[in-house]
């Protein structure tokens, strides 16, 4: 390796003695400063016999040669040596290199007070009271403002910081011959300007030092010196990933939603990313909205158009239609969802993912739980009262309240937090632009929604062992079943993934697919495919209706009809000859009820006949067939009431489009 060095070291010879091999080809920089030759004519004619004017001198010489003046006032006994008149100032003498240094500073001194005293004490010989006593400040400025010429001939002058121009001479350490070595002056530093002698210093090309304790680092890399090390060697350490060199000795990381550039010299902002329309997902969900709609839309017509029918009629078309809005609405969210994060999309999104499930779940928990309040009406003997809250209208009050509440949590939500767009880092190399939609704003509404679902679920689990002419009800259980089972897989991958929106879109479109094609597909297929199924027979009471009036005393006779009503049931309708205790039984005539009543009511049994009329008549049985008389009773709007008018008892029932379905089992 090769030395480079300090005015500390420049041409002292002291510094490389007992390393001179160590120290060859060593570049140290010497102060420009030329002997000064007058100097030394003065100063080697001194002797202590002459030299009286300065007191200091004797004390000098005897430190210089180490020996005692004799005589002399400043003798002094620690040195056993008596100085001689041989001794010379000339023996071992070099002149310091410092030494024109330190006379123009005296100079300057001495030029800077005599400037002061020319400025404060004009036309005055000596100090003035003006200089008395002398201000630093003062004199400080008068010492800037000096120029002279120096001892070695060069303009002396300070600058704005009080330096004055630096010339170095630039010295080269060789070997001149054998055990002899001596520095040579190879180049000069003087006003900014370097001059150098290259071929002085590598005389020999081909054996040129390659002086290096430690390689430059490569792109992305930092020195690190080691401590207790010297700064001209180091480790070249990487900077992190997200990091760029800011300096030879230090990484800066890169702030977030920004990258280190290419040359690891600064950061450049990350695209931002967001869902586009011709990514693959994107397309899969738009398409599965865009069929979706297009079936919703068709079954809307459809049920328009057959809104008089019973099939349309029997399944409440009033919240059929809330439903398939609900459901419609679902399918839309989908391109709110995946167009580009706008303000009005993010209140689109939060107002279409809370209302389109709450539309379709509140119309569906309203009708279950009508068809569980007429199932649970119809195992009592007798009904005395009508349910309320069974019309059209109030189940629509029903449901629209319900999705009111739904609407009320939308509204608070947005303005504890209203929405807007942001961006969000899933990690330091990704930004995606997306709606500000806290954890809050999701679980809240779909809390809601869960539980409109679990509510329906309830009631479709209630309901789901309900005769022939209620299969509604297990069309809704088999789709709250489906649904539950898309929500309860939607919770994770939601919360645990990056897909958040696709995941939403998603889960969003099947419920209202499932919704779509379990409760209405079946009944657009009655309507077009099977049009003899949509009559209002097929919607109605059984054929067979087991009824008991009176107080239940016969039970034997009571067990019988129940025997025989539940043969009817099974087989009777496909016109089997059917055989109860070894009698053939015929099918009934019209729509018979058979019935027995207690002794003391009506005798020992009656048997009455339903007829297409809107009343029952339970005649007594005992009579025979010619003398018998039937009277029929007016129905009665409000309630479900028994008379007997003679020997006829009326089941008087309210005129409903479902008949005695909605009353009796």
């Amino acid at each position: 390796f090769l030395y480079t060095c300090s005015d500390g070291w420049a041409d002292r010879y002291d510094v490389t003695e007992g390393y001179q091999n160590e120290a060859v080809g060593g570049i140290t920089i010497k102060l420009q400063s030329p002997d000064v030759k007058w100097f030394d004519d003065y100063y080697l004619q001194l002797r202590p016999e002459t030299n009286h004017r300065n007191p200091w001198f004797q004390e000098f010489w005897q430190h210089r040669f180490q020996c005692r003046l004799e005589g002399f006032p400043q003798e002094n006994p620690k040195y056993n040596k008596t100085c001689t008149s041989q001794m010379t100032l000339r023996t071992q003498h070099v002149q310091d290199s410092k030494m024109g240094f330190v006379i123009n500073a005296i100079y300057s001194m001495a030029y800077g007070l005599h400037n002061m005293q020319l400025s404060l004490c004009p036309g005055y010989v000596g100090l003035c009271d003006a200089m008395k006593p002398i201000d630093g400040r003062k004199l400080l400025e008068s010492l800037m403002k000096t120029n002279f010429t120096g001892v070695s001939g060069d303009m002396i002058l300070f600058d704005e910081n009080g330096d004055s121009p630096g010339r170095y001479e630039i010295m080269n350490f060789k070997q001149m011959g054998k055990d002899y070595f001596d520095y040579i002056n190879v180049g000069s530093w003087d006003n900014g300007e370097l001059k150098m002698d290259d071929d002085e210093i590598w005389s020999e090309k081909s054996n040129i030092i390659r002086s290096v304790c430690s390689e430059p680092c490569e792109k992305g890399q930092i020195k690190v010196i080691r401590k207790g090390e010297v700064s001209c060697c180091w480790t070249c350490t990487p900077c992190k990933e997200n990091e760029y060199v800011y300096d030879e000795y230090t990484c800066k990381a890169c702030q977030l939603g920004s990258w280190p550039n290419e040359d690891l010299t600064g950061c450049d902002l990350i695209p931002v990313q967001y869902l586009r329309w011709g990514d693959p997902e994107p397309i899969a969900a738009v398409v599965f909205a865009c069929l979706g709609l297009l079936a919703t839309l068709f079954v809307t017509i459809i049920f328009i158009m057959y809104r008089d029918t019973p099939v349309v009629k029997s399944s409440s078309r009033e919240l059929c239609y809330i439903i398939l809005a609900g459901i419609c609405l679902g399918y839309l969210c989908t391109f709110c969802l995946i167009a580009k994060p706008q303000q009005i999309y993010c209140y689109l999104q939060r107002i279409g993912i809370g209302l389109s499930p709450a539309m379709s779940y509140s119309a569906l928990v309203t009708k279950t739980n009508r068809i569980a309040r007429i199932l649970a009406g119809s195992k009592k003997k007798i009904c005395t009262k009508k349910p309320r809250f069974m019309s059209a209208c109030a189940q629509l009050v029903i449901a629209f309240i319900l999705i009111c509440i739904q609407l009320g949590i939308i509204v608070a939500l947005f303005i504890m937090e209203p929405p807007d767009i942001m961006h969000d880092y899933p990690s330091i190399r990704e930004v995606y632009l997306i709606c500000n939609t806290t954890n809050l704003g999701v679980v809240t509404p779909l809390g809601y929604n869960g539980l409109l679902i679990l509510s329906c679920t309830f009631y479709a689990f209630k309901t789901r062992n309900v005769p022939a002419n209620f299969n509604e009800a297990k069309y809704i259980a088999f789709t709250m079943y489906t649904t539950c089972i898309i929500w309860l897989a939607f919770v994770p991958i939601y919360f645990g993934s990056n897909y958040k929106i696709i995941t939403m879109c998603f889960s969003v479109s099947l419920s209202a697919t499932v919704a779509l094609g379990c409760m209405f597909v079946p009944k657009v297929y009655i309507i077009l495919a099977k049009p003899e199924r949509n009559v209002r027979s097929a919607f109605t009471t059984s054929t067979v209706v087991r009824m008991h009036v009176g107080d239940g005393k016969s039970s034997s006779a009571a067990s019988r009809s129940s025997s025989l009503v539940n043969l009817w049931k099974r087989r009777g309708s496909s016109g089997e000859t059917l055989r109860y205790k070894g009698r053939r039984l015929a099918p009934p005539h019209k729509s018979e009820i058979e019935c027995f009543t207690p002794k003391g009511s009506m005798g020992n049994g009656g048997r009455a006949t339903m007829t297409s009329e809107e009343s029952v008549c339970i005649p007594d049985c005992n009579r025979s067939e010619s003398s018998r008389e039937e009277k029929k009773v007016p129905v009665k709007e409000d309630a479900l009431t028994v008379k007997k008018t003679g020997n006829c008892v009326s089941l008087i029932v309210p005129q409903q489009d479902c008949h005695l379905q909605d009353l009796l089992k």
